[in-house]
């Protein structure tokens, strides 16, 4: 894939895309270009790390770029794109990861008829395992949707959605690797007070996500049904099934899912 690529801001995410991409050889170190608001140190840590070229002439960039990755914190994106806006050209693909924010947000700031495609990977993306869904504006056609595509498929799954379901995925796949990972923190709390040593613990508890992982994928078993097949009457995991139904598990879970579905309702508003 032949693209050259332009992020505006390199924080976690736009890190991890970018070395999922690489790491793919989907798109060539030479192929990729970099920009942020102000941190020097950040840009040149990007380059060493990863080889790739960056820059603050925001114009020299943008006349290179065949896709412009918005990476930035949404609360820098208006500011990032009045700054860039003289500079882009209409037949630019404008991919955004930011949350929370709509299609329409962008083109509007924009101004012009650009394809605009939203796009919520997770930081899996370092690895090749994001879950990533994708959103077109209203400029966007089928090219630029397999342009997209392409792109995240190179770092993980990719699922189209329509737009307003986006606000669900930020919760679920963009914010529930953290999730997870708090869910980890807490076993292994569990095993080490339980007198565990820490490597074991950690050895034990990785694997059992990874597998818990692939019977989801591979079984063609809902949760449920593969929960069920573990769960024997009086057994060690009915007991810490009804601890978790006594202490509201699933309310507590899908409260968690709420509150972020809402905080990027609420980052949408803010502009």
């Amino acid at each position: 894939m032949c693209k050259r690529i332009v992020f505006v801001g390199c924080g976690s995410m736009a890190e991890a895309i970018m070395a999922g991409m690489l790491q793919t050889k989907t798109v060539d170190k030479n192929d990729i270009y970099v920009t942020n608001k102000q941190d020097e140190g950040r840009l040149g840590n990007i380059e060493a790390t990863y080889g790739v070229q960056t820059s603050y002439d925001k114009e020299k960039l943008l006349d290179l770029a065949d896709v412009v990755i918005l990476a930035m914190k949404p609360k820098d994106l208006a500011d990032s794109l009045y700054e860039i806006r003289p500079f882009i050209r209409e037949e630019q693909l404008i991919i955004s990861v930011l949350a929370g924010i709509m299609t329409e947000t962008i083109e509007e700031i924009i101004g012009k008829r650009n394809a605009v495609v939203r796009a919520m990977p997770n930081t899996s993306a370092q690895i090749g395992y994001s879950a990533t869904a994708i959103a077109a504006g209203k400029y966007v056609d089928q090219e630029k949707i397999n342009i997209a595509e392409r792109l995240f498929q190179s770092i993980g799954v990719t699922k189209v959605v329509a737009e307003d379901d986006m606000h669900t995925v930020t919760a679920i796949s963009g914010s529930g690797p953290a999730f997870i990972y708090y869910f980890v923190e807490a076993m292994t709390t569990a095993a080490l007070e339980a007198g565990m040593d820490e490597q074991t613990a950690d050895a034990l508890i990785t694997q059992t996500i990874i597998g818990a992982g692939k019977m989801l994928e591979q079984s063609g078993e809902p949760a449920s049904v593969l929960r069920e097949n573990i769960t024997s009457v009086g057994g060690t995991t009915a007991a810490g099934l009804e601890t978790l139904k006594a202490n509201e598990f699933e309310k507590i879970i899908i409260s968690c899912i709420e509150s972020a579905r809402n905080r990027s309702i609420d980052l949408g508003r803010t502009f």
